[in-house]
């Protein structure tokens, strides 16, 4: 028996009334946002297609092919590849903020110093008037060295009170006695044992050499620094980290459900297994970053004219005693009637650069965990907050996600359940980087601790990357390295390499910005 025609009737109406229950997705979000990531919409189906294909998202209904999984896969890893670009450069410029800040701190440092000389030394009368090119010649030393100029600063500081020695017996000796060559080179000869000056000299060379000596590892600290983050920020992610990237990133857009973020311990367990060696730094960088200290050279640098004043004096007063020493008497004028601690009060001036360090310093602290933070950074933007967790993006569904975090380094990754590591075998262009930081921060110690240091080979992996430190001609062009030694001297030696400036905080908010802007 034929059913009745309005109920075929019916029937083909109610057919034709939209799809059924359970019919395919439209794919018309996923093509827009397809389109705007710059790819094109050859082959990308209208509707949602079976999931069969899938390599790098769950098997199931998508709006995926192969080829747009590829794309969307490989974008994923580059534009994650350009965050840790730009985090990077983020911080060498801080770097270069803080190489420069301090080279202007030393500038207005050793300018004062410098500018405090006439009412420091005028007291002493012709030994000042008559010898400002020696002590001129003094700060220009100093200041050459800092820059990097192959000085010997033991060599420079004895030759000074050397030459300050022979100035005070010319001018300080009655005219009836001749001061010969040969006398003023015996006087010379005998100072480190006669000690005309006090323990002036010796004292002021100690203080000078550690703190310029530190001054300039400081300088050679941020430039290893600044360097190692630009050749690390540059290695690329691995397949694996690709396909952890695109599963985390794009395949909820694959499946429809593109509002949906990805849950944050899930975020940081991939990020952890992606950036697993540079997380390997971390150990090495805090070294270094402890080691990069700024110093007391505001102390030293001010005390200077107070120092050669204190000398002076103290040979004056001692004048008899030391050429009786050497077998020669020599009348010596008295000071005028200004009374030397009342003038040794006024001329040790300060200039209290404190605030100025202090804030390169907390720059330098708030740079310490940077590599061991990047996964946090990149995540907290990308990731879904406290309260959508039991909502969000797992790698499969939307649902919690149950793995515990991983810890960071690629040892800690062999249980990692997001990115497939190898973790005996570790990014060489990474291990290189942790053995500069290394060699530098035992070299950094070493400095500190007032020893010689030597940056002859620090520098051989970062030729062409610049110091920016030797200026206006100052520098010899093709020395080694910042820092040499002759063979047969444990003296400080510096030398400065022939580079130019790079581009020297990842303060998350540079970092922050771009992933608001993605």
């Amino acid at each position: 028996m034929r059913p009745p025609v309005f109920l075929c009737v019916l029937l083909c109406l109610s057919a034709a009334a939209g799809p059924v229950a359970g019919a395919d997705r439209s794919c018309s979000d996923l093509r827009q946002f397809y389109t705007g990531k710059g790819f094109t919409l050859v082959e990308v189906p209208q509707t949602e297609i079976s999931g069969e294909h899938l390599r790098m998202c769950p098997q199931g209904p998508t709006c995926c092919t192969s080829t747009m999984e590829e794309n969307l896969g490989g974008l994923s890893a580059r534009e994650t590849e350009g965050l840790i670009r730009e985090a990077g450069r983020s911080l060498q410029s801080a770097f270069n903020a803080l190489h420069r800040s301090f080279d202007t701190y030393f500038t207005e440092l050793h300018g004062r110093s410098e500018r405090s000389l006439p009412e420091a030394l005028s007291p002493l009368g012709a030994l000042y008037s008559q010898n400002t090119r020696l002590y001129g010649d003094l700060y220009t030393d100093l200041r050459q060295y800092y820059r990097g100029s192959a000085l010997n600063l033991d060599e420079t500081l004895s030759e000074f009170w050397s030459r300050l020695l022979e100035r005070t017996f010319k001018i300080s000796a009655p005219s009836e006695v001749n001061l010969s060559e040969d006398y003023l080179e015996c006087v010379a000869k005998q100072q480190e044992t006669l000690r005309p000056f006090g323990d002036v000299p010796r004292d002021m060379k100690a203080k000078l050499i550690r703190a310029f000596v530190t001054a300039r590892s400081f300088v050679q600290g941020l430039i290893v620094s600044g360097e190692v983050v630009r050749k690390v920020s540059q290695v690329h992610l691995s397949p694996e980290c690709m396909k952890a990237l695109m599963k985390l990133v794009y395949c909820p857009h694959c499946h429809g459900i593109a509002s949906v973020k990805p849950c944050s311990n899930y975020c940081s367990n991939v990020m952890k297994g992606c950036l697993a060696n540079q997380a390997d730094l971390d150990p090495e960088w805090q070294n270094i970053i402890g080691e990069v200290q700024t110093t007391s050279l505001d102390v030293v640098l001010s005390s200077i004219p107070a120092r050669i004043y204190e000398a002076v004096h103290f040979l004056q007063e001692n004048m008899d005693t030391f050429t009786t020493k050497v077998r020669r008497l020599t009348f010596i004028p008295k000071l005028n009637d200004l009374g030397f601690e009342t003038h040794l009060r006024l001329v040790k001036l300060k200039y209290c650069l404190c605030p100025q360090v202090s804030d390169l310093s907390s720059k330098l602290r708030e740079m310490r965990q940077y590599w061991t933070q990047l996964p946090v950074a990149l995540c907290s933007k990308l990731a879904a907050g406290g309260a959508g967790q039991d909502k969000c993006w797992n790698g499969i569904t939307k649902a919690r996600y149950l793995p515990e975090v991983m810890g960071d380094g690629l040892a800690n990754q062999i249980n990692n359940p997001e990115v497939e590591l190898d973790i005996t075998k570790p990014d060489m262009t990474i291990r290189q980087q942790i053995m500069q930081l290394k060699i530098m921060s035992n070299r950094l110690k070493n400095a500190l601790e007032g020893n010689d240091v030597d940056f002859q080979d620090a520098s051989d992996d970062i030729s062409g990357s610049g110091s920016g430190m030797c200026v206006g001609g100052l520098c010899p062009r093709n020395r080694p390295g910042l820092y040499a030694y002759s063979p047969d001297n444990n003296r400080v030696r510096g030398t400065a390499t022939s580079q130019t400036p790079i581009c020297g905080l990842l303060l998350l908010l540079p970092l922050t910005i771009l992933l608001l802007q993605r």
